[in-house]
């Protein structure tokens, strides 16, 4: 069975102007969780948008500066290793998306959120399982948060050299582990999750 591709029937639904809202890096050990949401105008969504994690590197790279140029607004959260820590990775992702919906230039009515969990917003929110797939504006969060995290990764992997950041961006890859066993971990590691608490 061909695969669906993301399309706009969710926000046509929603009080405008709604925004897509969606996360990147919960599951790493390294590095913020990075936010982002995005209103679209439906009829200039650029093409190609899917989830982030089905498009290559490339392909969300290219994406990236369609969706700044097309987009009503959008706007990137973060929340840091030490906010992780401090709040857990749960509420560190709901503050990642209040500040990026924040940063956005417009003020949405209503925000479709990635995800089964109904995160405070500053508007009204709908959770939507499998949203980066479903919605388009979703989607496009989807790419956003993760370009802006896969940048800043790059850009900490030169300020916290030998953790090979710039190539996992933080997950528990071999090469992190081994790293971590020779270097101990950075002010950057999530020590809260139970491979820094081991």
């Amino acid at each position: 069975m061909a695969r669906t591709a993301p399309h706009m029937r969710l926000e046509r639904d929603c009080p405008a102007p709604v925004c897509g809202v969606d996360e990147a890096g919960r599951g790493p050990w390294a590095g913020p969780v990075s936010a982002a949401a995005v209103i679209l105008d439906p009829r200039r969504a650029p093409k190609g948008l899917d989830d982030s994690k089905k498009l290559s590197a490339k392909a969300r790279d290219a994406l990236e500066p369609e969706i700044k140029a097309a987009a009503v607004a959008w706007g990137v959260g973060f929340a840091s290793a030490a906010e992780i820590d401090e709040l857990n990775i749960l509420r560190a992702t709901g503050l990642a998306m209040r500040r990026a919906v924040e940063a956005l230039a417009v003020a949405p009515a209503f925000a479709l959120v990635d995800g089964n969990y109904a995160f405070s917003l500053p508007c009204p929110v709908r959770s939507v399982v499998g949203g980066d797939g479903l919605s388009k504006s979703i989607a496009a969060a989807s790419i956003l948060a993760k370009t802006a995290r896969d940048r800043l990764m790059f850009e900490l992997d030169s300020a916290h050299p030998g953790y090979g950041f710039a190539a996992h961006k933080g997950y528990g890859t071999r090469v992190h582990q081994v790293a971590l066993a020779r270097l101990g971990p950075c002010e950057i590691h999530r020590m809260s999750f139970a491979p820094l608490r081991r």
